[in-house]
């Protein structure tokens, strides 16, 4: 049998090459590879190679992780980073020897970690992260005069290892790494990062299921930011609203939520959509949580009206469209619109697949589609494998 993700592999070479203009004749040339060969990988008959798959990567101009997701084992690679950077995270207040990059340097690579994040690539992210997190803690012990400057990379270097411990499931790893994050931050004179540390502390709300301690700490955070002061404070602002209206959903307290979502909106209206201090924003992003925040309300009729003849622009970040799918593909399920539901569900695949795979709606609604149908089809039987549940 083919591997699934080896099948969604030539799909997605041919889609990328699709939308690039190229014929096969095209990619063969640029990847210097034979036009028979890109023919049998594109036809799943035949399995590239780790030195075509880089190849083929680079000629469509993509990250070989996204193109070839569900090969290379995403998963296990995340699973072996976790001890090294347990170790990591407990040695930050002495961390080892070892060479420090200028502040320039880091701040380039610091970025590169929160766009891995943001973009889902976690095979990438974890490859990455221990070396840049260290030096990172020892720019912080070394920094003197750029200390702050240092303290703020070190924070967003952890919220990109929360990314990874949070998402595989190492709760208590991700409370430790937040605990570290909020300290670091408590150093700072910056408002904007203390807000944006308070938005990743609602995940050890989410954690625990106490809604009410998040609710209350996204309000308490947001009452410090003064929205008008720039467009990185209307921003961060913003997203503690965002969030706290899923909070408030959750919660079944719907009136909250919509208050939330106003104030996101008011504050959506005067930014640009991009990534600020980690967190995507924008009116593009809010657009995502409307739907969301409908969906957690078990209002199907809602998040289908807020998702109507609307699509999540290329530009939002991999994960936050994805997201978008995955809470469609619930309004739909309940809507019984079965084949709708399973074709966004594909949609976030296609999107952000090592985000999908770990996500848990993801797997509670295919496990509802696999009962709902009495002879699945060979599609939800393909993408009921690809999660393992079958």
């Amino acid at each position: 049998m083919t591997p699934s993700g080896q099948i969604d592999a030539g799909w997605r070479i041919a889609a990328a090459r699709g939308r690039q203009g190229l014929t096969q004749q095209d990619l063969a040339q640029l990847a210097g590879v034979s036009l028979s060969l890109l023919k049998k990988i594109e036809q799943n008959s035949r399995p590239a190679t780790a030195d075509v798959r880089k190849a083929i990567a680079r000629s469509l101009g993509m990250d070989e992780d996204e193109l070839f997701a569900g090969i290379a084992g995403t998963p296990s690679k995340v699973h072996t980073a976790i001890p090294v950077l347990r170790r990591i995270i407990g040695s930050l207040d002495h961390p080892e020897d070892g060479p420090v990059r200028p502040l320039p340097q880091l701040v380039g690579a610091t970025a590169a970690l929160v766009d891995y994040r943001v973009a889902s690539r976690y095979r990438r992210l974890s490859d990455e992260l221990p070396d840049v997190l260290s030096e990172l803690a020892r720019a912080h012990s070394q920094a003197g005069a750029d200390n702050e400057r240092a303290a703020e990379l070190l924070v967003q270097g952890l919220r990109a290892a929360d990314g990874i411990a949070y998402k595989f499931g190492y709760l208590d790893l991700s409370a430790w790494i937040i605990e570290r994050m909020r300290r670091t931050s408590e150093q700072l004179q910056n408002e904007l990062v203390g807000a944006a540390t308070a938005y990743v502390h609602t995940e050890t709300f989410f954690a625990t299921g106490d809604l009410a301690a998040a609710g209350y700490a996204l309000d308490q955070a947001a009452s410090r930011v003064s929205p008008t002061k720039s467009m990185a404070a209307a921003a961060t602002y913003g997203s503690l609203h965002m969030r706290a209206a899923v909070v408030a959903a959750r919660a079944r307290k719907a009136s909250s939520a919509i208050e939330h979502l106003a104030e996101a909106h008011q504050s959506a209206a005067r930014v640009r959509e991009g990534v600020y201090f980690g967190t995507a924003f924008g009116p593009s992003s809010v657009r995502v949580h409307e739907v969301a925040v409908a969906v957690e309300l078990g209002d199907a009729t809602g998040a289908l009206r807020a998702a109507k003849d609307w699509a999540p622009p290329a530009e939002l970040p991999a994960e936050r469209r994805s997201h978008f799918y995955i809470d469609l593909a619930s309004a739909q399920l309940w809507a019984g619109r079965r084949d709708r539901s399973l074709a966004s569900l594909q949609s976030a695949r296609q999107i952000a697949p090592q985000h999908v795979r770990e996500h848990p709606r993801v797997k509670e609604t295919t496990q509802t589609l696999l009962r709902l149908s009495r002879r699945p089809d060979a599609a939800l039987v393909g993408f009921a494998s690809w999660l393992s549940l079958i």
